[in-house]
């Protein structure tokens, strides 16, 4: 297996994870602390407890569509349900039997599990791959209705991150960095554990 890491800000009953989208969508979810039309329940929503990849895949908030970066305190236990519920984006023959039970597993999962190199302050690779999990129908709903505790906007904060960074201000960025820590494999099934670890 790869070396996959899920690294995050967590305590614990909660784990932060992070979105990105416009305001439409972004600005409704900060005032109600829930996401609400125009947001969409019937398409899958990605969560990525990984600061440094959230920036690499908004662009530090400037890629359209995710001007808007949210920090979302959820609950461990639907972070955990989640995970020992998804499925792997792709088929790998080390967790599944054949290409066949991986695709029956798919039809029948709300969660995606996908694996991405995880990125250091400049945004270039890591050796190691960093978590995203996709989350549709019953999983999508939980999340909304149950998991998120809080949703915070930190675009600006963002932003003057990748100011400093700009400005050649390394040091004071990594101290002001999210201070992720290796997420215990603990909480998985056996399957979960191939999967993650």
């Amino acid at each position: 297996m790869e070396n996959n890491e899920i690294r995050a800000v967590f305590d614990d009953n909660s784990i932060i994870v992070y979105q990105a989208y416009r305001k439409e969508i972004a600005l409704p979810a900060i005032e109600n602390q829930k996401f609400v039309s125009p947001f969409k329940m019937d398409r899958m929503t990605w969560i990525k407890p990984s600061f440094l990849w959230m920036m690499f895949r908004s662009g530090w908030a400037t890629k359209e569509d995710q001007e808007c970066i949210l920090s979302i305190k959820m609950k461990r236990d639907g972070f955990d349900w989640a995970i020992k519920n998804g499925c792997l984006s792709h088929f790998d023959k080390t967790i599944y039997g054949s290409e066949q039970e991986w695709r029956t597993k798919m039809s029948t999962s709300s969660v995606r599990i996908q694996w991405d190199p995880e990125k250091d302050i400049y945004l270039n690779n890591l050796p190691y791959r960093s978590i995203q999990i996709g989350l549709s129908e019953i999983a999508i709903k939980k999340y909304v209705d149950e998991w998120i505790i809080s949703i915070k906007d930190i675009t600006n904060d963002c932003k003057i991150l990748h100011d400093m960074i700009n400005q050649k201000r390394i040091d004071e960025v990594k101290e002001l960095l999210p201070h992720e820590k290796i997420y215990p494999q603990s909480p998985f099934s056996t399957l979960s554990d191939k999967v993650l670890y």
